[in-house]
């Protein structure tokens, strides 16, 4: 795993803020960086709650330990190595007592995937993982794709969820300055739609935004990136597109209004 031992010691200051926050009462809200940082966050998570569901929006499945990953990057393992079924596949890392697999495989969805490795699809047909590629969504329709995927994870629905989403998930153009861009993924109203449903659910107990990276591409690319990253953020914490209604102390007060108390 390259750079191993900064990945360890940041991600284990990572999961005690984010289950402090947690602990708070308030949702956790990760900006990234690459998608590692999940190893810190979603370990907060499943430990600051009794049952956690993950929706994981992505275009890689971020399966791999390092006997598979053929790039060896700590960004490609983080739902191996939180993941309680594989356990037993991982060699003794140094440094990682404080982080015990937690989340089960069946407690996870995956939404976008259009990049899996081979030993990756290999892991995910025989723990039967729920995984929605593009193909999915393209005959499913987003909406139909994310209810199955929060009936999967969430059936009876009380579960807290977190909500893992890579900025590749989307399509390259869409969200170009990212280092592992994969055409033919979302378009940014079916990520902002996901947001929504997710946070309709009145469960979300944490958001991560990753993979944005403002060194890559022209000063266009990155302002396209970010934006997009914006509006999925502004979604997963209850923008309307239609705008929200301000509540009644907000309102501007002239000559002859009169406001209803609020209650």
């Amino acid at each position: 795993m390259d750079d191993y031992h900064h990945v360890v010691a940041c991600m284990h200051e990572v999961s005690n803020l984010a289950r402090k926050i947690q602990s708070e009462g308030r949702i956790c809200l990760a900006l990234g960086g690459d998608h590692s940082v999940t190893i810190g966050t979603v370990d907060a998570t499943v430990n600051a709650h009794e049952d956690v569901a993950v929706i994981w929006v992505d275009a890689h499945a971020d399966l791999n330990t390092p006997a598979t990953s053929p790039s060896g990057s700590a960004h490609g393992m983080p739902v191996a190595l939180l993941a309680k079924d594989l356990a037993d596949y991982w060699p003794y890392l140094p440094g990682m007592d404080w982080q015990v697999p937690k989340l089960p495989l069946s407690n996870l969805a995956y939404i976008g995937l259009r990049d899996v490795d081979e030993y990756e699809r290999l892991t995910m047909e025989k723990f039967n993982v729920c995984a929605f590629g593009m193909q999915d969504v393209e005959s499913l329709g987003i909406t139909g794709t994310v209810e199955l995927a929060l009936r999967h994870v969430d059936p009876y629905k009380r579960r807290a969820i977190h909500l893992s989403f890579d900025i590749d998930a989307l399509d390259a153009l869409e969200a170009p300055s990212t280092g592992t861009p994969v055409r033919g993924g979302l378009t940014l109203r079916e990520g902002i739609h996901i947001m929504e449903k997710v946070h309709e659910t009145g469960r979300l107990a944490a958001v991560d935004l990753v993979e944005v990276n403002p060194h890559l591409g022209s000063a266009r690319d990155v302002a396209t990136t970010v934006q997009a990253a914006q509006q999925l953020l502004l979604a997963a914490f209850g923008h309307s597109r239609l705008g929200n209604t301000p509540r009644a102390r907000d309102l501007p007060l002239t000559k002859g209004a009169t406001l209803k108390k609020e209650s």
